[in-house]
């Protein structure tokens, strides 16, 4: 039957563009580069990397095309009713004054932007989801953020369990993708990564192949 063995485990990564004070986003580079970099480097048995998509740094404007990304990664899922798969979304985003990588345990259904957004919105303690309630409702991860940790820091990488992932689009995104893969039986991640002047492009590669590992290992 399909629901016997182990799951394969398939990862959907998306980063982000440019945003106010942040010209050049990691989060972007690492995305664009991660399918070549994995496939030299290779991952785990039964681990595929899915799709890749560097989404625009917005929220309720760029909504669309974030949906469009989360329903093509499953389209093929679906399509096989007797399969055995674990899917897994992996959000990355840049905190600019970071020193350390960041798991981020939950979002908030708030969006409070400190900025205006890249299509110019800046909503102010607005709901994310109105029917969920008000802002102090929050979402957590089903992934298992302690174990994600634990498998890092043996690898020797300077990372942090944090419990707040901010107001802005990183925090928007990650609880509309927490409630679609409640919705959908699959797993939603957010990690923020530092600026390349802080933690270097090279080891921030390993780091995120090393995160997809983790990811994997504890699914």
């Amino acid at each position: 039957m399909g629901s016997e063995g182990p799951k394969a485990v398939t990862i959907h990564v998306t980063g982000f563009k440019k945003f106010q004070g942040v010209a050049e986003n990691p989060t972007e580079t690492i995305v664009n580069n991660l399918k070549g970099y994995v496939k030299k480097r290779g991952l785990p048995a039964g681990v595929t990397l899915g799709s890749c998509t560097v989404l625009e740094t917005a929220g309720d404007g760029a909504l669309p095309m974030l949906c469009k990304v989360l329903e093509s990664g499953i389209s093929k899922l679906e399509s096989n009713s007797m399969s055995n798969e674990q899917v897994v979304w992996l959000h990355l985003g840049v905190n600019s004054g970071a020193q350390k990588f960041a798991i981020e345990r939950q979002a908030v259904n708030e969006a409070t932007f400190r900025c205006p957004d890249e299509l110019g919105w800046q909503p102010q303690h607005t709901p994310i989801v109105a029917e969920d309630g008000g802002t102090i409702r929050t979402r957590e991860t089903c992934c298992s953020t302690e174990a994600i940790y634990k498998f890092l820091k043996k690898k020797g990488y300077e990372v942090a369990i944090s419990d707040d992932a901010g107001r802005f689009v990183c925090n928007y995104v990650y609880y509309h993708s927490l409630r679609y893969a409640e919705e959908k039986g699959h797993k939603s991640l957010f990690v923020h990564v530092p600026l390349f002047t802080k933690i270097d492009e090279d080891t921030q590669m390993q780091f995120v192949a090393s995160l997809l590992e983790a990811i994997a290992s504890t699914c």
